[in-house]
């Protein structure tokens, strides 16, 4: 088996999948079609065939992924006769029933969610970015999404007391404690995992574009420069995009001729630029100069997903 690097594979991911080798991919995101929703786009998958559906992807995702990588899930459960379905939780116990380790959950706060009313709650604001890991330890680069200290350090850390010197334990016995001056001198934080982010208002066509941000920061997290990032429902190619901006080698697999003709021109500014071999030993197949960073294969099945 050979890795196709810095490509987008027209086809189904099923197809695609088992061609790729194992244990050679580090990080998959993705945001697979949600159960029953912008079915004149993807087709739909009912709620309750949702877990059938995809399990065999995770299990091929399970495969191809490196063991200290990562595989972060944008997905959120839809309303069924008036009480959110449970699909994305049994996906969750099921795939967690074939190895995968649950590891974290990240929130994705849409700051600018589309306005509404309905008579039994409020409107969607955020989606799950389930974290999954193949063993405990993982590679991870807290320090490359470290966030600037506010402005309040200016003065809270002025004028310290003598608690805030010591870790002082909280005054209702709950076992945390804190010791405030070790904020001094400090410019940067880590994140908490709620990551605010705008929805992307240019879609691209595509009726469901995560912004770039999204894929980039976990990108950032989970690889270093030269590593590889698949995404099985590529869509408009944005994870690809970003993974290109951040000189990470890129597998996109779309199986909508559409998208693949809007993830190339997305991607056709940097077409002309060599990528970086990175640190991984990997080397692209065949020769840059002969050959485009993008590459489509015709599906035997290229019906909207």
């Amino acid at each position: 088996m050979n890795l196709p690097m810095d490509v987008i594979l027209h086809s189904d991911c099923l197809q695609v999948l088992p061609s790729l080798p194992p244990e050679s991919v580090n990080l998959v995101i993705t945001s697979p079609p949600y159960a029953d929703r912008r079915s004149k786009t993807y087709g739909g998958i009912k709620p309750n065939d949702y877990v059938n559906w995809f399990l065999p992807i995770a299990d091929e995702l399970q495969r191809v992924l490196h063991p200290t990588g990562s595989f972060v899930l944008n997905i959120k459960e839809i309303v069924v006769n008036g009480e959110r379905h449970t699909y994305v939780i049994e996906l969750i116990l099921g795939m967690r029933k074939r190895g995968w380790l649950w590891t974290e959950e990240y929130i994705w706060h849409k700051k600018n969610c589309h306005p509404g009313k309905w008579p039994n709650r409020f409107r969607d604001s955020w989606e799950r970015c389930l974290h999954f890991t193949k063993q405990k330890k993982f590679a991870i680069y807290q320090e490359a999404v470290m966030v600037p200290m506010g402005e309040w350090r200016h003065a809270r850390l002025k004028n310290l007391s003598q608690t805030d010197r010591i870790r002082d334990n909280s005054h209702v016995n709950s076992g945390f404690g804190k010791n405030v001056s070790n904020w001094i001198g400090r410019e940067m934080a880590y994140p908490t995992n709620v990551l605010h982010m705008a929805t992307e208002c240019g879609n691209k066509n595509h009726s469901a574009t995560f912004p770039i941000a999204l894929p980039s920061w976990f990108i950032k997290l989970f690889t270093k420069p030269g590593d590889v990032v698949l995404d099985p429902f590529l869509g408009s190619g944005t994870t690809a995009l970003a993974a290109q901006q951040l000189d990470r080698h890129y597998i996109g697999i779309e199986k909508n001729p559409q998208f693949c003709v809007i993830t190339q021109e997305r991607l056709k500014p940097r077409l002309g630029k060599k990528p970086t071999n990175g640190h991984n030993g990997r080397r692209r197949t065949g020769n840059f100069d002969q050959e485009m960073s993008l590459f489509v294969l015709p599906a035997s099945d290229t019906s909207s997903r």
